[in-house]
C-alpha cells in the first residue's frame, strides 16, 4: 500500500512537472519562435499603438467606417458579456432589433437587400469579420461620407477580402478594422472622426 502511495505521488509530481510547466513553455516558445504574429494575439498598431486584433471584433458607427456585426455582448461590445443573445427566432425583441436594423441599413442603401450578417449578432458577439456583400452594401454611405467613389473604393475592399481557408473551409470573407484602417490611409477624413 505504502509502495502504491508512493509512486501516485512521484507521479502526479513527474506528469505536474512534465505536462503543467515544462510542455507549456516549449509550445509557448516555439509558438513565439515561429509564429510570433499570431501567438501574440495578431494585434494591429496604428502610429505605434496597439489598435485591436484581427480576431476580435469592434463596434463603428460613423457613417465614413464599414460597420462590423451588430453585438449581443452589452454596451460598447463590453467584453463581459461575450456571447450571443441567445435570443429565439421567433422572440419578439430579437424581431423588433432586427427589423430596425434593416430599416436603419435600407435608409443608407434603398432598393437593395441588406445581407444577413449587417443585421444579425454572432455567436461571440465578437466577430471581426463581415461578408463581401456585407461590405459591398456598405460602399455608397463610406464612400459618400469620404468624398470620394465607389469605383476607387473597390479596389481597397478587394485587398482586405479573403478566400476560403485552404480553398474550401469558411466563407469569402472582410475583416472591418483592417479595411478601416487602411480607409484613414488612402482616404483620409476629419482627425476627430478617425479609428482611435
Amino acid at each position: 500500500m505504502k509502495k502504491n502511495l508512493l509512486i501516485s505521488l512521484w507521479m502526479t509530481i513527474a506528469t505536474t512537472i512534465l505536462f503543467g510547466l515544462i510542455y507549456p513553455l516549449v509550445v509557448t516558445g516555439l509558438a513565439q519562435l515561429i509564429f510570433p504574429h499570431k501567438a501574440n494575439g495578431q494585434l494591429i498598431q496604428k502610429d505605434g499603438q496597439i489598435v485591436g486584433s484581427t480576431l476580435i471584433g469592434q463596434g463603428f458607427s460613423s457613417p465614413g467606417y464599414f460597420h462590423s456585426r451588430p453585438s449581443a455582448a452589452g454596451n460598447g461590445w463590453d467584453a463581459a458579456n461575450s456571447g450571443g443573445s441567445n435570443l429565439g427566432p421567433t422572440n419578439q425583441k430579437l424581431l423588433d432589433r432586427v427589423k430596425g436594423d434593416v430599416a436603419t441599413a435600407q435608409a443608407d442603401n434603398p432598393g437593395t437587400p441588406v445581407p444577413i450578417d449587417l443585421v444579425t449578432t454572432s455567436a461571440s458577439g465578437f466577430d471581426p469579420d463581415i461578408t463581401p456583400a456585407a461590405a459591398e452594401f456598405q460602399l455608397p454611405r463610406v464612400a459618400k461620407a469620404r468624398g470620394t467613389t465607389v469605383d476607387q473604393l473597390r479596389p481597397l475592399l478587394a485587398k482586405h477580402t479573403y478566400g476560403r481557408q485552404i480553398g474550401f473551409l469558411g466563407e469569402p470573407r472582410v475583416n472591418v478594422l483592417e479595411l478601416n484602417l487602411e480607409l484613414d490611409r488612402q482616404f483620409p477624413i476629419n482627425k476627430q472622426a478617425r479609428v482611435q
